[in-house]
């Protein structure tokens, strides 16, 4: 007697949608991605998928979901009509009654469609905007971890070297959330080098968003780097009771940074420098040598403007009335450390301080007086011929 073939039973409906939760479940675990985004980008890709194939449908298809009961249905909405002029839309009498015999003119009924009754492309179509979706919820995940980074320290690892340009491409970021941040050449600091996987210290500049994702900008050149360097390795400046007032920089070379000490009993530049020098040459060493200047901020802009011309003496310093301006005397021994080589020390005191400013010697400054007193005496002599002759 021949067996009888029985016909192996797919999944029922509740079980599909059972399926379909535990792999938003899944999803939301292993890739951070909420399950209510992905259920709204699905329910969005079924509803464009079924008017893609059902020309004339508009408002009516509707997306029933309930996770705790493993329902998920697409429903379509149709006017009862005597005539029907839009199949999508409308269903005439006598259709309707064959499934609710009481129904009347002016009704509006409800059937469920079975999504794998959906076309191929339109299903593909679905299947795409799913994908979209995904991507989109993670672009946004890295770019809201790493925006609220910007102008932070972070560290990463050189993932890799650019041979043509010489930029690195940093991998920053753990967990889920990573992402790779270029380092131009412009951004970094001359005569580092790196090998693919060092790690590295970074500023965080900026973050974007592009059509390829989330863009963070970094920078090693940054004077944000320095500030942040000193606010991790001096506690009064983390906890507020030492402030950094201004930082100029020239990346490789040298920094001038002007602190100011909210206790009068904590000397600022004492805990910045620590004991033997101890905190400000870990900071050196992070900068590959570096020189830092430290000098202590002060309103009186002759004090500042003084302070700031360190390590060079000054005689004198006369602010100007043309502009946040002045003029600075100083030994004529001290001359060349004031101006500093290639002008620096000149050039970082004036962006510390925002004024522009003059150094003379004493004896330059005093032939240049004699010089401005000869030529007024001189004008002098010829204003008084001048009035003889009339």
């Amino acid at each position: 007697m021949a067996k009888r073939m029985t016909k192996k039973k797919g999944p029922t409906p509740e079980e599909d949608a059972q399926d379909f939760f535990l792999a938003l479940d899944l999803l939301e675990r292993e890739r951070g991605i909420k399950k209510e985004y992905m259920l709204e980008k699905i329910t969005q890709a079924l509803v464009a998928a079924y008017k893609k194939d059902h020309e004339g449908a508009g408002e009516n298809i509707f997306i029933q979901a309930d996770p705790e009961k493993n329902l998920l249905r697409m429903i379509v909405r149709r006017d009862v009509v005597e005539t029907v002029d839009n199949p999508c839309t409308e269903i005439s009498l006598e259709e309707a009654r064959k499934v609710l015999p009481r129904v009347q003119l002016g009704d509006v009924v409800s059937s469920e469609i079975k999504t794998k009754n959906l076309g191929r492309i339109a299903a593909q179509n679905a299947r795409q905007v799913i994908i979209q979706g995904i991507r989109e919820a993670e672009r946004n995940m890295v770019f809201d971890e790493f925006n609220t980074k910007t102008q932070e320290l972070i560290t990463g690892t050189v993932s890799r070297i650019d041979p043509r340009t010489g930029a690195l491409h940093v991998r920053i970021g753990s967990g889920k959330e990573t992402t790779d941040a270029l380092l131009t050449a412009n951004e970094q600091v001359k005569g580092e080098t790196y090998k693919e996987g060092d790690r590295i210290k970074v500023y965080v500049v900026e973050v974007r968003r592009d059509t390829r994702g989330t863009k963070v900008l970094i920078s090693r050149t940054h004077f944000g780097l320095v500030k942040r360097l000193f606010e991790l390795e001096v506690p009064e400046i983390f906890d507020g009771t030492v402030e950094i007032k201004s930082i100029a920089r020239e990346a490789g070379s040298r920094t001038k940074m002007a602190v100011w000490s909210n206790n009068p009993e904590v000397d600022p530049i004492g805990a910045c420098v620590g004991t033997r020098g101890q905190r400000v040459n870990a900071i050196v060493e992070e900068l590959h040598g570096e020189k830092v200047d430290i000098i202590k901020y002060s309103e009186d802009p002759v004090q500042y403007v003084a302070a700031a011309l360190s390590p060079a003496d000054v005689v004198s310093v006369e602010t100007l009335e043309e502009g946040k301006s002045c003029r600075v005397i100083v030994p004529d021994d001290q001359l060349s450390l004031a101006i500093g080589k290639e002008g620096q020390n000149a050039r970082l005191a004036a962006k510390l301080t925002g004024f522009k400013i003059d150094i003379k010697s004493v004896s330059g400054a005093a032939q240049a007086e004699a010089e401005a007193d000869a030529l007024f005496a001189d004008e002098e002599e010829d204003e008084s011929l001048f009035a003889e002759e009339e």
